[in-house]
């Protein structure tokens, strides 16, 4: 299995790093794409440069490098997952607009109708947002927005990123638990 995974400039680089320690551990094979304004989410959030992230990956490109070979259809993935993923990237993606790598790798992706994954991480939503994610979610993309769940009793900020992750993972198609599934609710 091949996941390229974009880091675009929203807040939220943990779910990246997250996703991308899992990812190592199963072996997938992984491309990284991390965006200009990522680079400064990621140092500031995570106190990382994007070097740290690309030795988790088995691949990466810059973002300006159109030429790369992950830009064609014929090079084989399986998955994006865009991770988080800023309005202006979704924005983008929904218009077709290709002006980076990662841009173009999604459209890839949708032409040769292979899994999108994408993590919103913004609040309130306006119309314009809720209109993308719409449309997008219309071409069969899946939105997984930064909005976990809390009927696990999280202990931590990592139960919670976590809760996200294995939604991006169970979308990918990998299946791993790292968290307690939903079970109903039972008298105590």
């Amino acid at each position: 299995m091949k996941v390229v995974v974009g880091i675009t400039g929203a807040s939220g680089a943990v779910y990246a790093l997250h996703l991308l320690k899992l990812l190592s551990r199963k072996s997938v094979d992984t491309c990284i794409i991390v965006s200009r304004p990522a680079e400064k989410i990621i140092a500031h959030e995570l106190g990382l440069n994007k070097s740290d992230l690309f030795e988790l990956a088995s691949e990466h490109y810059e973002i300006d490098d159109l030429g790369a070979p992950i830009s064609s259809g014929s090079q084989e993935f399986d998955a994006v997952a865009v991770v988080p993923c800023s309005m202006g990237s979704l924005a983008a993606i929904a218009q077709g607009y290709s002006k980076n790598l990662l841009l173009r790798v999604v459209d890839v992706a949708l032409k040769e109708r292979r899994k999108v994954i994408l993590v919103p991480r913004e609040t309130p939503l306006n119309t314009v947002h809720l209109r993308n994610m719409l449309w997008l979610s219309k071409l069969g993309v899946t939105i997984i927005p930064a909005c976990p769940g809390f009927y696990h009793k999280p202990k931590g900020i990592e139960d919670l990123v976590n809760f996200i992750v294995e939604k991006i993972a169970m979308h990918i198609g990998l299946q791993e638990e790292l968290y307690e599934p939903w079970k109903g609710l039972t008298e105590e």
